[in-house]
């Protein structure tokens, strides 16, 4: 996929090129834009993960929208998602009556996409839906939530890349790949 002299020494293999990366975005922006045409969609990052899929989802587009950030706290300095999720930055758009689609970077267990859910919910929005880049397919495992808009699915591996981290590493990454173990170890 990639030229083997691009690729991070850390990255074990690379899952989605940036031409994947592209088309899924491009498809995505599409189904949105067919969906909300004449709604003014209020598109919500959830940070940090979201920032570089929500940037090149909202100019993929093409019907007015606006953003907003909102940053949640479930896996502490681990690998695995803690469970309790804690505001770190609330939106500053109020949701009554708006139209919200959650853009995010990967579902894995879906338990913090189902908690803000719930929260937002609570503010009255006209709708509510996600827009998951990657959805983790996890054998006997189902997201506690289901996207309505799903990029691509990924294998359990820990991947990194286009937003998707490891210590706050590898989010520069222009392609999404598989950690080398050694690495998170």
């Amino acid at each position: 996929m990639e030229d083997q002299a691009q690729l991070n020494p850390d990255i074990e293999s690379v899952i989605l090129s940036e031409q994947d990366i592209a088309s899924i975005v491009k498809r995505l922006g599409d189904e949105i834009s067919l969906d909300y045409a004449d709604k003014d969609p209020l598109i919500v990052a959830v940070l940090r993960g979201a920032f570089v899929f929500m940037g090149d989802l909202v100019r993929a587009i093409k019907v007015p929208c606006t953003v907003d950030f909102m940053a949640v706290s479930s896996y502490g300095a681990g690998v695995k998602s803690s469970g309790e999720v804690r505001i770190v930055k609330d939106l500053d758009t109020k949701l009554e009556g708006r139209h919200v689609i959650i853009a995010e970077d990967i579902l894995d267990s879906g338990l913090t996409l189902s908690y803000l859910m719930r929260l937002l919910g609570e503010r009255k929005p006209a709708s509510i839906r996600i827009c998951a880049f990657a959805v983790k397919d996890v054998p006997g495992k189902k997201p506690a939530v289901a996207p309505t808009y799903v990029g691509t699915h990924v294998p359990n591996s820990f991947i990194v890349g286009y937003g998707l981290d490891y210590a706050e590493h590898y989010r520069n990454l222009p392609y999404v790949g598989v950690l080398k173990p050694e690495v998170y170890s």
